[in-house]
């Protein structure tokens, strides 16, 4: 995102002179016409403090420009911050503002950019994710190259561009991922969720004995600034727009938790408080348990917050009033410029609550609908449906939409894995989904098999097809909000070995040259295009079916490895069916009369054969998704 650097002309009252110092303006644009007009800049300059003082105001505030009135200005320990706190007129129309300060031998003007809300907020974008759509994970960095002009960028700390280093960057940008929108429409995708875009301008740092590049993008050192390796701002808002144009959704990842050590917060804090220091490096506990066990200690609580994740990622202190609204203002600075359709929010739980639940309000404020994914790997459906909105009664009440469903993750593996213990296997998938009714609402649940900080499912699963496709049914048929990591469709594979880069590889195709291209059926083995399709075939079919985006679920219990449930509506009634046990078995379709009252039949959503109830007879790990008919 883009940070805009003015130069200062400072008058002395005795002569004009232009000083070329920089100052950093954030937000680095604001606009009319939004809901909540209090604007709070902060401004970045070598002793800013010396030229813009703390005015007696009244209450009512002073006229700073049209349509713009200062209520306040605040100092901090740094003199090299000014914190001004606005309000935006209701009736205020678009244009540049200048900004005037004098002072005894200063007079300091600043143009400040108001624009117009943009008119199809929430109608084709800041559209907000629902349990309609299908999402695709991918790190941008390694899905496609559409730029190579911008793999190394002078001046950035980290001048290495190498596809042979996995730790290295590898150069993929928002111009490769836009040349296959196409792809994903095919595919049956609806939304994208590309890891953080923010600026990683970096050394590469020391982690698990490996010098690592910020490819993944989670080190930011300049909120305001879109990484140029990726595109850059006009890069991101181009994607951004032409995604939009083929009717798929954004995501955007957000980090309030951390920030790079290269960082200008870091390097040069506005507050003493502005980090959460410790006299030595002091980790998270990891414990999401310690936010809401009623037993619980508060040194323990604070360690989990206020914990560093490495040495140089130094802990943000969200508790820091300017430092929050600094957040806040940046969410939705970045909702309004480009467009984005929801947040996945890393590291959720390591947040302070508070803050977490005033971003969101701040964000849904402005774009009622927006979805706030908190990302939080639990050890509980409890911890998981803590950091939702929900139904228990925990003393603190999170207010995000939706979560980063975990447990459910945990269980759909143990599907895959075909164990029959009791709380084992399709029993722990059972058993998951029997305590939804701690979710608020569980159709907002974000469900997933992998993600960038796993093994592959494929590997997972031992390369075994029909195991995949036993996951792929469960995450397009089970409620909620699929998301898929980028190459499980064409197969990709591999465990993590000491580090997360090997689960991180390019996309096969996405860069010119490359041996392979699965982007194309040509270029997909046989078993590549049977699980493409098989993706393809049911997410499309999911697009347009009713009952399994937003309709009711009935399961039954598990027997001798034979999982079934039911996705229901006014409209239609879908049967899934998936055979976990080691010998083919029929439907027990005398328990299932409550919902099958009516029906003799199902068509195949996969085949498009249609079958009467006592033709079917599933092998082991085999799978079915049926629609019932007449």
């Amino acid at each position: 995102m883009k940070r805009i650097i003015v130069f200062l002309f400072i008058i002395t009252t005795l002569q004009a002179s232009a000083n070329d110092s920089l100052m950093s303006v954030y937000p680095s644009n604001w606009w009319v016409g939004m809901k909540n007009r209090n604007l709070q800049l902060m401004i970045r300059s070598k002793n800013i403090a010396e030229i813009i003082p703390v005015y007696k105001l009244s209450a009512n505030g002073i006229p700073l420009a049209d349509g713009i009135t200062l209520k306040s200005v605040h100092h901090v320990e740094n003199p090299n911050y000014v914190f001004l706190d606005l309000v935006i007129a209701a009736n205020a129309k678009p244009g540049i503002r200048v900004l005037e300060f004098v002072v005894p031998g200063y007079h300091l003007r600043i143009q400040y950019e108001l624009m117009a809300k943009s008119k199809e907020d929430c109608k084709t974008r800041a559209l907000g994710i629902t349990s309609k759509d299908f999402l695709y994970l991918m790190i941008p960095d390694r899905f496609s190259n559409g730029d190579p002009s911008n793999d190394v960028v002078p001046g950035y700390r980290d001048q290495t561009s190498d596809r042979t280093n996995m730790w290295a960057r590898h150069g993929g940008d928002f111009k490769g991922i836009e040349n296959h929108l196409d792809y994903f429409k095919q595919l049956g995708v609806t939304a994208l969720w590309l890891t953080p875009i923010i600026e990683n301008n970096t050394d590469r740092m020391e982690e698990g004995g490996n010098k690592i590049a910020g490819y993944h993008g989670y080190w930011f050192t300049d909120h305001y600034e879109v990484d140029k390796r990726l595109g850059g701002d006009s890069g991101y808002l181009a994607f951004c727009n032409a995604a939009h144009k083929k009717g798929i959704k954004v995501v955007q990842d957000a980090i309030y938790n951390h920030i790079s050590k290269e960082h200008f917060f870091a390097t040069d804090p506005p507050t003493s408080d502005w980090i959460n220091n410790w006299p030595k490096f002091t980790p998270p506990n990891h414990r999401e348990e310690t936010l809401f066990d009623p037993y619980g200690s508060a040194y323990d609580k604070k360690v989990m917050l206020d914990g560093w994740f490495t040495d140089h990622l130094p802990d943000l202190n969200q508790r820091n009033p300017f430092l929050a609204t600094f957040l806040i203002q940046h969410a939705i600075w970045s909702t309004e410029y480009f467009g984005v359709d929801g947040w996945r929010v890393d590291t959720y739980k390591y947040c302070d609550e508070q803050f977490l639940n005033n971003v969101n309000a701040a964000l849904e404020k402005e774009f009622p609908g927006i979805t706030i994914f908190g990302e939080a790997w639990v050890n509980s459906v409890i911890g998981n449906a803590y950091f939702t909105q929900n139904t228990m009664g925990a003393a603190f009440k999170h207010n995000a939409n939706s979560v980063i469903d975990f447990q459910t993750c945990f269980a759909i593996l143990s599907g895959m894995g075909l164990s029959q213990g009791w709380t084992e296997g399709v029993n722990k998938l059972y058993m998951t989904m029997a305590q939804d009714l701690v979710y608020k609402n569980p159709l907002r649940n974000c469900i997933f098999m992998d993600n960038h900080d796993m093994d592959r499912v494929y590997s997972v699963v031992d390369e075994d097809l029909d195991r995949l496709k036993l996951g792929l049914t469960w995450l397009l048929t089970l409620r909620g909000i699929p998301q898929l990591y980028y190459g499980t469709e064409v197969l990709m594979k591999n465990k993590k070995t000491n580090t997360d880069a090997t689960v991180r590889e390019d996309f096969p195709g996405g860069w010119k040259g490359d041996p392979v291209n699965r982007f194309t059926t040509a270029g997909r083995t046989a078993q590549e295009n049977e699980a493409f399709n098989y993706v393809s075939t049911l997410a499309n079919y999911r697009k347009n079916s009713s009952a399994l985006t937003t309709g009711k679920t009935t399961q039954f219990i598990p027997f001798r490895g034979l999982y079934t449930y039911f996705r229901y509506d006014n409209r239609q009634t879908i049967i899934v069916i998936a055979n976990t046990g080691n010998n083919s078995a029929k439907p027990r379709w005398n328990t299932y009369t409550e919902r099958t009252a009516g029906f003799t039949k199902l068509k195949n959503v996969i085949t498009g054969q249609t079958l009467t109830f006592d033709e079917i007879e599933l092998k082991p790990k085999e799978c079915l998704v049926g629609e019932l008919v007449n």
